[in-house]
């Protein structure tokens, strides 16, 4: 540390005031200030027990203990006498014995504020003035330095790359659009779920473009301070325009940007000057200065109309999940610095990872890499893969869980009757595995693999799903004449499926092709506060209910009566799992061929 001799300087003076003040008496003990008449009818009366005079002023302390000051004649003949007379004899004391104590006192006090002071904006240099810079912005500016992020770093998102291209050759080349007026837009909204690569987007576009890239989060405006927030979206902007062309991204713009029409927080909020001053820097700026706002939000839903009009986000981005062929290239993109096996087939890794973002398949080749090395391989092969997209997907095996043989019994016909409910329905996705071996959040799992993907769900294929889902209860009841908790998720996914197909897609015959019931959202509180207000009568209330419960008993009944008809299979199932404890899916299938189901 660079100032540990001026702090241990600080030190040293404190403690030599701490002794000056010692020395001091006069500091230490409570006196009271009283005259030199009241003082001189103590002393006739015989309540002063010492006296101390030095020059005119005096000190005495009485023979109850407490002390008072005065000033008086000081050394006067007359007074000299009165004190012997009452049994009084004075200390006297030069007045120049505690004037240099005084001095020293006020000059040591004094050095030590200037060294203190200077320790500060010693500090405040060091870091950057941040101390004294409330009001600027906190940006992370990334120029040419560090690894320069491409489109060849970005896989999964074509349509996404090709509506920003337009942004990047705007800022190389700003005259091939306003010589025939047009006008670029002025800001971009990325908008999709967490982990699908909208950062990763932002900053290619700045690679791409060879420009300054301006970064940071919508949360990072937003301070104790009143109207911190708004000078910190002024100063942002005053940078970006010194450096343009530029793009300034801000990741979760709907920490700043929500909806202000939630009447919270009133006028004076914090958070809704920030947005206010947002918006004025958005429609202050003249396209043609090269700035472009590139924005972030998972929740676009909650932001606020007037941020998202044109003039501010002209062009809003969709950044989805990847189909089967994105996720490829972002496993082949992922990998290039993994050694990989020559076994290894990325496009039938991908086809079971349906469902993944960009960030879940980032983690699953670390995690594979991580696997591979634990078991001291070279290369990592498409075995520690799959186990790793196991655990990305289902979390981490439980090994040291002592689970018992019954428990284990009825986790094997459970997961064996989601399988072969789901394998005589109608429409249902292929199995994918079956395990039975505990994990972070289940003692057993069956996954499925879509063979296709699919973007729209029809009706047949959501009540298949329900008959699937109670398939593990129904094989339960089915054999040990009983059931445990281990349905419950079931159950809670089952009675979801179908209060959506009565309620939102018109998929009810009793009630017919009606939405019931709007979904609210508090846009300032969020997605968990979420309720869906009543607007229809308490008869469309029991009406729902009652159609709920029909199409989750019945599929209970269809389910019960595909594994009672089944029954030699599910100990076949059940049988192969308990003793292997994993299947896969080409397997099962052959399991299930030679034991000849009955449709």
């Amino acid at each position: 540390m660079r100032n540990r001799p001026l702090m241990l300087a600080v030190l040293l003076l404190l403690a030599v005031i701490a002794v000056l003040v010692t020395l001091n008496q006069e500091g230490l003990r409570e006196e009271r200030d009283v005259d030199f008449s009241a003082l001189v009818k103590l002393v006739e009366q015989q309540q002063v027990a010492s006296m101390t005079i030095r020059g005119t002023d005096i000190t005495a302390t009485l023979t109850d203990g407490s002390r008072v000051a005065c000033t008086g004649p000081g050394t006067s003949d007359y007074y000299t006498a009165f004190y012997a007379k009452n049994g009084v004899t004075p200390n006297y004391e030069s007045p120049t014995d505690s004037k240099w104590i005084d001095a020293a006192f006020e000059f040591a006090t004094l050095v030590a504020v200037v060294a203190m002071f200077t320790v500060f904006m010693r500090q405040v240099a060091a870091g950057n003035g941040r101390a004294m810079s409330f009001g600027k912005a906190r940006a992370r500016l990334n120029g040419d330095q560090g690894k320069r992020v491409t489109f060849l770093d970005v896989a999964g998102a074509d349509e996404a790359k090709e509506e920003l291209e337009e942004i990047i050759q705007f800022l190389k080349d700003p005259r091939k659009f306003t010589r025939l007026g047009g006008r670029i837009p002025k800001g971009v909204l990325l908008m999709g779920g967490p982990g699908t690569g909208k950062t990763l987007l932002a900053r290619a576009v700045a690679g791409e473009a060879g420009v300054p890239f301006f970064s940071i989060s919508g949360s990072e405006f937003v301070e104790m301070f009143v109207g911190v927030g708004a000078s910190r979206v002024r100063d942002l902007f005053d940078q970006a325009k010194k450096n343009a062309p530029c793009i300034v991204f801000i990741d979760e713009i709907d920490a700043v940007g929500r909806s202000r029409s939630a009447g919270l927080g009133g006028g004076q909020d914090e958070r809704e000057q920030t947005l206010n001053q947002l918006l004025v820097e958005m429609d202050g700026f003249d396209s043609t200065e090269g700035v472009i706002l590139v924005a972030a939000t998972n929740r676009p839903d909650v932001l606020d109309p007037a941020l998202m009009r044109p003039g501010r986000f002209d062009r809003r981005v969709v950044v989805a999940s990847p189909d089967v062929r994105g996720r490829t290239g972002i496993l082949q993109v992922h990998a290039r610095r993994v050694p990989l096996a020559e076994d290894v087939d990325l496009e039938r890794l991908a086809k079971g990872c349906v469902g993944f973002s960009g960030a879940d398949l980032e983690n699953l080749v670390n995690e594979a890499a991580l696997l591979a090395a634990r078991q001291n391989k070279r290369k990592v092969e498409q075995g520690d893969l799959e186990s790793a997209k196991d655990k990305v997907a289902m979390g981490a095996e439980r090994k040291s869980m002592v689970i018992s043989d019954e428990e284990k019994r009825h986790s094997a016909y459970h997961e064996a009757g989601h399988a072969i409910v789901s394998r005589m329905v109608p429409e249902a996705d292929p199995v994918n595995k079956i395990s039975i071996v505990p994990r972070t959040r289940m003692l057993g799992v069956t996954q499925f693999s879509p063979s296709e993907e699919s973007h729209n769900l029809t009706r047949t294929k959501l009540a298949s799903r329900i008959v699937m889902l109670m398939g593990g209860r129904a094989a339960e009841e089915l054999i040990f004449q009983t059931f445990d908790t281990g349905a419950s998720d079931d159950l809670k996914r089952a009675t979801r499926t179908a209060q959506a197909m009565v309620c939102e897609l018109g998929m009810s015959d009793a009630l017919g092709p009606v939405v019931l019931g709007e979904r609210e959202e508090q846009s300032f509180l969020g997605r968990d506060y979420s309720r869906r207000t009543q607007d229809y009568s308490e008869a469309t209330a029991q009406a729902i209910d009652a159609e709920v419960k029909r199409l989750v008993t019945g599929a209970y009944a269809q389910a019960l009566a595909i594994l009672t008809d089944n029954l030699h299979v599910l100990h076949a199932i059940a049988g192969v799992l308990i003793e292997r404890e994993t299947l896969d899916g080409p397997e099962f299938e052959r399991l299930m061929d030679a034991a000849k189901p009955t449709a």
